[in-house]
């Protein structure tokens, strides 16, 4: 897969179907000495309606379960509070 293919994909959270930001927004962080993926640096998000916020969210590589055409899907119901 290219990395502009992986930009445009919506990164969702299986647990509770909330949506993370898009793979575009995202850093990643790439262990150098193996080559892989590490972890999905997703960026703030702003509130919403309800006045919601999120700070920067590290999430491992290990808990992206699915890249699919459209959207990558993650397991994040298991990590702690403090790490999202």
């Amino acid at each position: 897969m290219l990395l502009s293919e992986f930009a445009n994909k919506r990164i969702i959270n299986i647990f509770d179907g909330d949506y993370m930001g898009t793979a575009g927004e995202s850093d990643l962080l790439i262990d150098e000495e193996q080559g892989q993926i590490v972890e999905l640096l997703l960026p703030p998000l702003r509130g919403g309606w309800f006045g919601a916020a999120r700070q920067q969210a590290a999430v491992p590589w290990s808990v992206v379960k699915k890249i699919g055409s459209e959207v990558v899907v993650v397991d994040i119901g298991s990590m702690p509070e403090q790490n999202i």
